[in-house]
């Protein structure tokens, strides 16, 4: 391991400059004027793995956005790690709340700032330098695929018929996925569950064209009115969802279960001031850790209608719509609380307004062993290079084509990530430590040392 070490010593500015390439592509899949965009970045990856000592990679087509497909074989009988990452990004909405150009990235107090930074391009460009290191050191223990996607921000519906359809290509022994986070730098942690998604989009309209709110007020459905009325109904005092059926297939940790959940450090004070909120909101019961990683939620993503523009203009919306997640922990599938949340949606709609409700994407919770033989040499290869044993923590996150690589591929999913919570993704100014850059660097390959030692 010492020569992977002098290598990523000597070549690390250059990694950082390559991976600032990478970043300046505007790889956004929720808006369709950036297709382009996705194809050039899965270019720029495929050539980058050759050049770090793929024996092959190619741009694979599906019907969304193309997939990363890379390899190299070191020996047929060694253990195979399929590498899982994306190069699609968040939309950078709104713009002007950045202090820099989230596609010109920069490093200013210690972190790499701009969009991707670290979901994910920065957490799977660690994997390729760690790979490239291997390879330029002959020290690759296993055999290594790659496989990088360019929909998971938009719920990857291509990749499943991807996966079905190239099932022999992508045998391996473990998925290693870096596209979560650590609790902290000094308190490290894998994540062993992610939590499920259901994504709903709702339209409720009243008139046939928008009205004069003097003229129509208080004679007509005003749809915003309506519509933030039945937003509002769907959690109740308690903070608990009202959908019927909702909580039906939620188990409940057991006392000593959440007590050991709630073992894991964590300051209210410190997560409200970062936040710079006054306090917390959520169900009644239950600590912040729980609600954000062992309990379901809902929440407006976005809502729109009627006139947002500058000045006045005094009318009531023909339309108002919104969004909605609603995360999902284990036992509940999001095609049965799709249709629980459709279902109860229509029907506490007043005779005044139509109401149209779509799924948009979503995907089932996972949870991950931490007695299999990845997760032990993740563990190994944390304690080294943290000094500390990392803990096992359900994310408050989704990524649903987790589940469906364990229900198509028949592979277990390593998740260890090296974000943290300051590195605000999904958000403007996101940003990515060096120090977590570099700390992700030095343990990967000890994953593969140790990982392949366990056979």
């Amino acid at each position: 391991m010492d020569k992977v070490k002098d290598y990523i010593e000597v070549n690390k500015d250059r990694f950082i400059s390559e991976l600032f390439d990478l970043l300046r592509i505007p790889s956004i899949s929720a808006q369709s004027e950036h297709r382009p965009d996705m194809q050039r970045c899965a270019e720029y990856l495929a050539t980058a793995l050759v050049k770090a000592g793929a024996d092959r990679a190619e741009v694979m087509p599906t019907a969304g956005n193309p997939v990363v497909y890379a390899e190299r074989i070191v020996d047929p009988k060694a253990r195979t790690v399929l590498v899982y990452g994306h190069y699609d990004v968040m939309p950078v909405d709104p713009r002007d709340e950045w202090r820099t150009d989230p596609f010109e990235p920069v490093i200013r107090d210690g972190r790499i700032w701009g969009r991707g930074a670290d979901d994910d391009k920065g957490q799977l460009w660690m994997h390729a330098k760690a790979f490239e290191a291997m390879c330029a050191t002959d020290s690759l223990p296993c055999n290594v695929k790659f496989m990088l996607e360019g929909e998971e921000e938009i719920g990857s519906a291509s990749l499943y018929d991807f996966c079905r359809a190239n099932r022999k290509l992508l045998k391996a022994d473990i998925i290693l996925v870096s596209d979560t986070s650590m609790l902290s730098m000094q308190t490290p942690s894998i994540t062993c569950g992610l939590r499920g998604l259901a994504y709903m989009e709702v339209e409720v309209t009243g008139p046939d064209k928008d009205l004069h709110s003097g003229l129509f007020g208080g004679a007509v459905a005003n749809p915003a009115n309506v519509l933030t009325r039945l937003v509002a109904s769907l959690i109740d005092a308690d903070g608990r969802v009202t959908i019927p059926g909702f909580y039906d297939d939620v188990r409940e940790l057991t006392p000593a279960e959440r007590r050991a959940f709630n073992r894991a450090p964590f300051s209210l004070a410190a997560y409200k001031r970062s936040l710079a909120i006054g306090d917390v909101e959520g169900e009644a019961g239950y600590t912040t850790l729980e609600r954000t990683g062992v309990r379901p939620s809902l929440d407006v993503n976005g809502i729109w209608g009627g006139y947002t523009g500058e000045g006045t203009k005094t009318v009531i919306p023909s339309k108002a719509s919104a969004k909605i997640s609603m995360r999902l922990v284990p036992n509940q599938d999001f095609r049965k609380v799709s249709k629980l949340f459709e279902r109860h949606f229509k029907a506490i709609a007043p005779k005044s307004v139509k109401v149209t409700v779509k799924s948009l994407h979503g995907g089932m919770p996972y949870v991950a062993p931490t007695d299999m033989p990845a997760y032990k040499a993740a563990e190994r290869a944390v304690t080294e290079v943290f000094g500390k044993k990392p803990l096992p923590f359900y994310s408050g996150g989704s990524i649903p084509i987790i589940s469906g690589f364990e229900s198509i591929l028949g592979i277990k999913s390593l998740l260890i990530g090296f974000g943290l919570a300051e590195d605000a993704i999904h958000s403007p100014n996101e940003s990515y430590g060096l120090e977590q850059f570099e700390r992700g660097l030095a343990t990967i390959p000890l994953f593969y040392k140790y990982f392949a030692e366990s056979r």
